[in-house]
């Protein structure tokens, strides 16, 4: 299922031939480094960057005897190269061409990452002004509480979305290091001219301290945030799950020709969508759990860390590209139905300007204490009594008549004067 809604560019960056692709970048890099430093000749850099090149098939066949990934990649690469091979490597642990490798494939998918939640929080943006005022009803702890407007949703989203472009900004900057520094970091064999050189070449920036690896820090920071960006699309789909339920139905994924809701019930139309990005939010929050136990390393290195990586930065890269793919479609098609916002609105009969009429009591000169007993007790009968409505007991409450006409009830219950401030609220967020 996720290969069908990966783009290509995201699954490309993850396959081996693009990472063996990448190793050989940086180890051409580095040799020409080295080559303009006067300690590899110039026909020999000719050679390598002519004849450099490996086969897949090989390497993995290599790699069955030397138990070693890049010992095997290099021992292909010099079948291709021949004696000018001895340059290659020249100083390196292999770690230099992992994490270097990584962090231009973590850049990368990051900027892939990039392009999509600017391109959703664009369609949270647009929904948003189309539904500034959509009356519906705001809820807290489930329970109905005072009107509000479909397009706040939508620009609550937008506002978090803004924010996790900037996180993942941030993280983008934070991975896109590397490293050419020897084996514990010391530069011994090596110097840091080439590691600023390939660095540059590949865009990334030197690791200023490094002990044989990238410190994982940079890695868990950005497994994390896709783990927040992922909680923040669930967020919408939990509360499309909850708008879709058939006794709520405000809003509705799209249900095209032909799909199907339920091998045994036709008229299902399940929010299929929401809930699959429910579960890969849960599926990148572990990754990122993941990440950060690989922080605490054993002195300058151990290898525990690299099993782990192998799963979890692929798949976390891959699984969010496919949960944004999901949400743009969700938020984009998204169907509205503001009748049953409205009806939803009326279901308590009043209630929900309950606060109004207090604060209004008070601005009349009651107490708030007084007030609020007034109001709650008529609310309390609405309650208990779904013959009556609230307007029509606070009319009955000759407490309530002492401070009010008919009219100024009427004027009170009014939905729209609960959104008088949206334009304000939307001027500071969407519509800047």
């Amino acid at each position: 299922m996720i290969e069908r809604y990966t783009l290509p560019e995201m699954g490309k960056i993850w396959n081996d031939q693009f990472k063996l692709e990448t190793w050989l970048k940086i180890e051409i890099l580095a040799c020409e480094a080295r080559a303009e430093m006067g300690d590899v000749p110039k026909d020999d850099l000719e050679v390598i960057k002519s004849k450099a090149n490996f086969n897949l098939k090989r390497v993995l066949e290599i790699e069955e005897t030397t138990k070693h990934d890049v010992i095997a990649f290099l021992t292909n690469v010099a079948e291709y190269v021949g004696p000018a091979s001895r340059h290659i490597h020249y100083g390196m642990t292999s770690s230099d061409v992992l994490d270097t490798a990584l962090a231009y494939q973590m850049k990368s998918a990051g900027e892939l990452l990039l392009k999509k939640l600017t391109e959703l929080k664009n369609v949270l943006q647009r929904r948003a002004v189309e539904h500034k005022r959509t009356i519906c009803v705001g809820r807290s702890h489930g329970i109905h509480a005072e009107a509000y407007s479909m397009g706040l949703k939508f620009a609550l989203w937008f506002e978090e979305a803004k924010r996790n472009i900037s996180r993942l900004e941030n993280a983008i900057q934070s991975i896109s290091t590397g490293k050419i520094s020897g084996a514990v970091g010391t530069f011994e064999h090596l110097s840091p001219k080439v590691e600023e050189y390939v660095c540059f070449k590949l865009g990334l920036k030197p690791e200023p301290v490094a002990t044989q690896v990238v410190q994982r820090d940079r890695h868990a920071e950005f497994l994390t945030v896709m783990a927040i960006i992922g909680s923040s699309l669930e967020k919408i789909a939990i509360e499309v799950r909850h708008l879709q339920r058939t006794e709520v139905l405000e809003a509705e994924e799209y249900f095209s020709k032909g799909q199907k809701g339920s091998s045994a019930m036709p008229h299902k139309r399940n929010p299929i969508v929401s809930e699959r990005i429910t579960g890969i939010a849960r599926l990148l929050r572990s990754n990122s759990l993941a990440a950060l136990e690989d922080v605490a390393l054993w002195h300058e290195r151990d290898i525990s860390h690299s099993s782990v990586e192998r799963i979890i930065i692929p798949d976390s890269c891959i699984a969010l590209d496919y949960d944004l793919s999901l949400a743009l479609k969700l938020v984009d098609k998204l169907i509205i139905y503001p009748e049953n916002m409205i009806k939803n609105l009326n279901l308590t009969r009043g209630l929900i300007f309950s606060q109004a009429v207090l604060l209004k009591l008070t601005e009349k000169g009651m107490s708030r204490e007084d007030a609020y007993e007034i109001v709650q007790t008529s609310a309390m009968k609405v309650w208990e009594d779904q013959s009556k409505n609230l307007k029509d007991e606070l009319a009955s409450s000759v407490k309530v008549t002492e401070y009010f006409t008919q009219d100024d009830l009427e004027n009170l219950f009014d939905p729209d004067r609960l959104l008088k401030n949206i334009d304000y609220i939307f001027k500071r967020s969407v519509e800047v």
